[in-house]
């Protein structure tokens, strides 16, 4: 009788273990780009002047979507969007599941990664792109086409997904997967280590790729999210030894000029300034700051 109470008993310390487990939470952070998204190529996808920008905002909502499905599928229990190409304003909400909450517009602290904080479990990157430095990617740039040339950081060369990985890294959130191009997965592979990577199109030139069809696209996504997600231990967050230096070039002479006016700014060369923050935090709000201000912005 003893034995059999004791066999009762362990029964019902397993049922009670895998219950707990399969309640256990599992946030999720996704940052979405759309330079990254399967088609696009040129600014006719990109912006609200491009005469294919009201279906690609579709496209990268159904991506969005695919990431979000999957990584319902595989345990999620809550998930935080950001909108992080052009105005922010791109997602079409109202295709979103109704328990998603989605970051919009600018300006904000931490970017593309607003929102991120130490209780997610993992981020994940759909419709990225390569950095300003790589010669190789559509649509290569970090942060901004028209105004920068490289950031560094601590020396590194960054693209937004290596700036955006050690954002979620001061909170020790990992990045595990990441969609766009062959070109940013090689590169995000290069600095963050073997993370999950979907391969929506391989590039030819800045302007042109091979691209999947939307809806083979998402197949990809959906699969390799699965996947991150099934291997959550494998990954670590992406840290950067403190205090962080901070390098920037710029295409043109007078901001350099002017930042260099302020005391924490170095002016390094005539295109270059150098910025050193305690963390992430502080060089993401000195990044946002100097990429958005405007002595005439209203209100």
């Amino acid at each position: 009788m003893r034995s059999i109470r004791l066999v009762l008993c362990l029964i019902l310390l397993v049922v009670l273990a895998s219950t707990a487990a399969a309640q256990k939470p599992l946030k999720i952070y996704i940052s979405a780009d759309m330079e990254g998204v399967a088609g696009a190529v040129t600014s006719e996808q990109l912006g609200p002047d491009g005469f294919e920008y009201e279906r690609f905002r579709e496209f990268m909502t159904a991506e969005v979507n695919a990431a979000i499905d999957a990584a319902r599928e595989a345990g999620a229990t809550e998930i935080l969007v950001s909108d992080s190409h052009g105005n922010g304003q791109n997602l079409l909400l109202e295709e979103l599941p109704d328990d998603v909450m989605v970051v919009r517009s600018w300006p904000r602290p931490l970017m593309m990664m607003e929102g991120i904080d130490p209780s997610f479990d993992a981020a994940i990157f759909i419709g990225y792109h390569t950095s300003t430095t790589n010669p190789r990617g559509v649509r290569a740039h970090t942060m901004s086409s028209a105004n920068l040339t490289a950031v560094r950081l601590n020396g590194i060369p960054m693209p937004e997904a290596g700036l955006n990985a050690a954002i979620a890294g001061h909170f020790r959130v990992p990045v595990i997967m990441i969609s766009g191009d062959d070109a940013i997965v090689d590169e995000a592979r290069a600095l963050l280590g073997p993370i999950e990577g979907a391969v929506v199109k391989r590039a030819i030139s800045f302007h042109s790729a091979r691209t999947l069809t939307p809806e083979a696209a998402r197949t990809v996504i959906r699969e390799k999210v699965k996947a991150a997600i099934g291997r959550l231990g494998d990954f670590k967050p992406y840290r950067l030894t403190t205090p962080i230096t901070l390098e920037v070039s710029l295409k043109h002479y007078r901001p350099v000029e002017l930042l260099g006016y302020l005391p924490m700014v170095e002016r390094v060369d005539s295109h270059t300034i150098r910025f050193v923050g305690r963390d992430m935090v502080e060089v993401a709000k000195f990044l946002e700051f100097m990429l958005s201000y405007d002595v005439s912005e209203q209100p």
